[in-house]
């Protein structure tokens, strides 16, 4: 076994964006062999260099006390789902479309053991829903990341009625060993993080397109009155305003009129201002 005891000597990212990557650090940094999977070679190697780019940053300041080169040795990516065959947890990290992880999620269970786990990164999307697809239910539940991954303290585990609780338990052993603290919650539209942060996020995007306060006094009052580390207009920018407004859309089809998206968060998507990974968002990230 490992030296963490609890995680699965290898360990599978499917996908190595800016959510991917981040999930593969805190992997390695447990001490576990991680393969990325990316779509081609191109994508690959930008997942290898956005990998060994935050485990860097670990080694400089001193958040580990492995050597760079001992981190990235754990550290292969590929274009061949058959290269999660030897895993025994995958960690699902496409982008937030239902038919797309559907389709991702019975790939690589494809590829699995029948006693490997699977796991999707979904921030909203029916856990249930998703485990329908797959021919092992059981052995599927939500490992919800927080972005940035290595600084947050906090996973999301969801659980669907077909999960197993040897599942539920190594789940939250897993985010133990990962020195981070699991939060347990049976699935449910936008889980307990999403529907609570979108709720507070889409009123703060009303008060602005009201004129009620700039986006940065709402974030203000926010952080100074309530304890916020981040306001929730710059939280939205860091998530992606394109990743919030769709996550808000499924949470207006499940669960009502109050999670309809604003029109000043579609403008400003369909205007390109999706926040810091586009430059601007409700705040300018150029300056």
């Amino acid at each position: 076994m490992n030296p963490v005891q609890t995680i699965p000597n290898n360990v599978g990212v499917l996908g190595g964006g800016r959510m991917g990557a981040g999930i593969a650090h805190a992997f390695l940094t447990a001490g576990v062999d991680v393969v990325v999977v990316e779509r081609d070679d191109a994508a690959a190697q930008a997942a290898h260099e956005r990998v060994a780019g935050a485990l860097a940053k670990s080694v400089e300041r001193g958040t580990t006390e492995e050597s760079l080169d001992t981190l990235t040795s754990r550290l292969s990516v590929s274009v061949d789902y058959a290269s999660f065959a030897a895993c025994g947890l995958v960690v699902e990290a496409v982008p937030e479309d239902f038919d797309l992880k559907s389709t991702a999620l019975k790939a690589v269970e494809a590829q699995l053991s029948p006693t490997a786990w699977l796991a999707t990164n979904t921030s909203s999307l029916s856990i249930t829903k998703l485990a329908d697809q797959l021919q092992r239910p059981a052995n599927f539940c939500g490992l919800h990341f927080f972005n940035p991954v290595p600084a947050s303290q906090l996973v999301e585990v969801v659980l669907a009625p077909e999960t197993s609780e040897e599942l539920a338990a190594a789940s939250r052993s897993w985010v133990e060993a990962l020195k981070k603290t699991a939060v347990v919650v049976h699935d449910a539209p936008g889980f307990a993080s999403s529907r609570l942060g979108v709720a507070i996020a889409l009123e703060a995007m009303r008060m602005v397109e009201e004129g009620v306060a700039s986006a940065e006094d709402i974030d203000a009052a926010m952080v100074l009155g309530y304890k916020h580390p981040v306001g929730p207009l710059k939280t939205t920018d860091i998530v992606g305003l394109d990743v919030r407004l769709g996550i808000a859309e499924y949470l207006h089809s499940t669960l009502g009129e109050r999670f309809a998206p604003p029109q000043i968060l579609r403008d400003k998507v369909a205007k390109g201002e999706l926040g810091r990974k586009s430059g601007k968002g409700f705040f300018d990230w150029e300056k």
